[in-house]
């Protein structure tokens, strides 16, 4: 939708400053008049020009008295913009360079205290005012804050016990005697064979596995309170009814 930005400036440098910056900014220069007051040059055509224009943009005769007399004093930066943030964009551009303050704007859309730039927004048909408010909602979700690792492994340890082993020998001793043969002599003369075995004891190596310790894993759950807080934003509308009759009878 079409908007209309103007800058008013007593010091013509600072508007032409103001152009160039606009223009620098990505504003096309066939957007960007500039025109000065009661000079007789071809870009001003003098107040009675300036009082149409800003009869065209303010319902107030006075306001168009204040701004047609203030651009017969100084120069003049027009912007027509093609939506409101780019009229916006170049109300804070045309601050920048110190356009001066009209006294009576009620009508003005300004883009900064202290500073005659503003915008007006030209209707083509009905319209519509989308009032926005936003809501906050408040959830939960389960996210990860820590883990504890177990691991089990087989360590391998030497270890030694102390054992008493006994162990036989069979030993033969053999002497001379002379004496003479008895009965049971006697019965033993006859072929015979003896035999003496040795034993010894070894060591017998068992392994018993047994349970010595338990490791029981488990999750304790506590609960908290916690306040969320945050911002939400909204959008007011204020509607002013102006009645030019009576700003008229005024003067």
């Amino acid at each position: 939708m079409k908007q209309t930005v103007i800058g008013i400036y007593n010091d013509r440098n600072k508007a032409i400053e103001a152009e160039q910056a606009l223009i620098r900014s990505g504003f096309q220069k066939e957007t960007v008049d500039i025109s000065r007051g009661n000079t007789g040059q071809a870009e001003s055509s003098g107040s009675s020009k300036h009082k149409g224009f800003f009869a065209s943009l303010f319902g107030s005769d006075d306001e168009v008295q204040s701004y047609s007399a203030a651009a017969d004093r100084g120069t003049v930066v027009t912007v027509h913009a093609t939506s409101r943030n780019e009229a916006e964009r170049a109300a804070v551009i045309l601050d920048k360079f110190g356009s001066i303050e009209i006294g009576d704007s009620r009508q003005n859309s300004r883009a900064g205290a202290g500073s005659a730039s503003g915008y007006t927004q030209e209707a083509t048909g009905d319209m519509s005012i989308p009032v926005i408010e936003e809501n906050m909602q408040v959830g939960k979700r389960d996210v990860e804050t820590g883990s504890t690792r177990i691991r089990s492994r087989i360590i391998e340890r030497p270890v030694e016990e102390h054992l008493r082993l006994r162990e036989e020998h069979v030993t033969v001793d053999r002497h001379p005697v002379n004496r003479p043969a008895s009965e049971a002599d006697l019965n033993a003369f006859k072929d015979t064979t003896i035999e003496a075995h040795e034993h010894a004891e070894v060591p017998i190596v068992k392994k018993e596995a047994r349970v010595v310790e338990e490791v029981n894993i488990q999750k304790e759950v506590s609960e908290h309170d916690e306040t969320i807080r945050g911002s939400v934003r909204k959008q007011d509308v204020d509607v002013d009814r102006i009645d030019a009759d009576k700003d008229r009878n005024r003067k």
